[in-house]
């Protein structure tokens, strides 16, 4: 039997940890450790650095593959799509495909459906869609730039508390040594 280096209390020949106060215990032979002033290593996540040289990529920036053909097709299928995604070119295609109503209605109520829905609905919805889809994309572009934000604010703050818990380590190391300095020593063989 031998006593805890840290509590005083009696632990078991061989045991790892003290019954009482739970202190890992030297192995037999070595000296016990001195209680670190640091009882958590704080080690970052890899992907914190990765993430701070890389910020999030925002649409726009999206770069196509390398090459003058395939940027030259990235800028004119972006300009196709911007300008065929408003609204302005949904009124451009309502008042084209009216031009054929006229027609339409002449051969019939077949015809008019089929106008209805191949002409004037294909043409029509299809800059509605994409006005509404590159609004939709804005607002989801602009979230995510916020979690983003959110994130950074939270890491900040995690390494705040972070040093805030090694002070109190540290703090804390000093009251023990200072109470380790004061208390009596336990006989030997107790």
């Amino acid at each position: 039997m031998s006593t805890c280096h840290a509590c005083g209390a009696g632990v078991a020949s061989g045991a790892a940890y003290c019954g009482s106060c739970g202190a890992r215990q030297a192995e037999s032979g070595a000296q016990p450790k001195r209680l670190s002033s640091r009882i958590f290593e704080y080690v970052p996540n890899p992907h914190i650095e990765k993430r701070k040289a890389r910020p999030p990529k925002k649409t726009h920036n999206l770069n196509p593959t390398p090459g003058a053909l395939a940027r030259f097709n990235a800028w004119l299928g972006v300009k196709i799509t911007s300008g065929v995604g408003t609204m302005w070119c949904a009124y451009g295609f309502a008042a084209l495909a009216l031009i054929s109503l006229p027609d339409a209605i002449h051969q019939g109520r077949a015809a008019t459906i089929a106008w209805i829905a191949q002409t004037f609905l294909q043409l029509v919805l299809l800059s509605i869609i994409m006005v509404g889809q590159k609004v939709e994309g804005a607002a989801s572009e602009n979230r995510a730039i916020d979690t983003y934000k959110d994130a950074e604010a939270l890491l900040s703050e995690v390494i705040e508390i972070q040093k805030h818990l090694l002070a109190q380590d540290a703090s804390l190391q000093k009251l023990i040594d200072a109470l380790a300095a004061k208390a009596p020593a336990a006989p030997p063989g107790a």
